[in-house]
């Protein structure tokens, strides 16, 4: 059995100033609102965040950058975050832009225990500078070091005690990988069911990975709502 959490606030207890973490979710779809509202609320300073984005101004990680509570964030997309820019374009903010594919791959080779690997994403361009290059059967490729955090956040939609994971739909997005990647993987469900009540067949991820549990209601939040006229 895995630690099981009451509280949002005892869930991400041991974080601490100058941690770095991982954060499940693209947009605002799968993000583990409920832990980065208790992070915000706890204060927790200079952190280093590998996500995909930085949610929006108002919500999801948003909520860290207008606190200042972000010191460095390694992602593939900012756009719908005005302050993230504001931060950027002052210095406030240190950011390592990463394509979205190597990314997840980063992560991915991570949580797999696979150093680095070679990838043509980014030959050509700025994101080569300093890397190492090498060819392979006639093509340019660029090395790139996996990504490990301490803590990995992330949202799931059923789970049970011994933190096996289920996640709904395009929820699933980066929160696998981002799953086996942190050192301590913390994961906020919306129901938690007793060990044997999940198929084993549609488990997303295993329970070895995941280390504290806590069962909460989200918001659910729409990034960008569009209607018919």
């Amino acid at each position: 059995m895995k630690k099981i959490c009451t509280s949002f606030q005892d869930a991400v207890a041991d974080i601490q100033d100058g941690a770095t973490l991982m954060v499940g979710g693209f947009g605002l779809c799968g993000i583990p609102e409920n832990l980065i509202l208790a992070l915000a609320e706890k204060g927790v300073k200079d952190l280093t965040v590998i996500s995909n984005n930085c949610g929006i101004d108002e919500w999801g990680l948003g909520l860290l950058l207008n606190n200042k509570q972000i010191k460095k964030m390694i992602g593939s997309y900012v756009g719908e975050n005005k302050e993230f820019e504001r931060q950027v374009l002052t210095g406030e903010l240190e950011v390592e832009l990463t394509p979205q594919g190597t990314l997840a791959e980063k992560i991915r080779a991570g949580g797999a225990g696979i150093p680095a690997f070679y990838t043509p994403a980014g030959v050509g361009t700025p994101i080569a500078d300093g890397k190492e290059a090498k060819i392979f059967n006639g093509r340019e490729y660029l090395l790139e070091e996996a990504l490990t955090a301490d803590f990995s956040l992330v949202r799931a939609w059923k789970g049970d005690k011994m933190g096996n994971l289920v996640y709904h739909k395009t929820a699933r997005n980066f929160n696998p990988m981002i799953a086996a990647a942190g050192k301590v993987t913390i994961a906020e469900v919306e129901t938690l069911y007793e060990v044997g009540e999940l198929d084993v067949n549609f488990i997303h991820t295993p329970s070895i990975y995941v280390q504290i549990l806590i069962e909460g209601k989200q918001e659910k939040r729409i990034e960008r709502l569009t209607v018919k006229k």
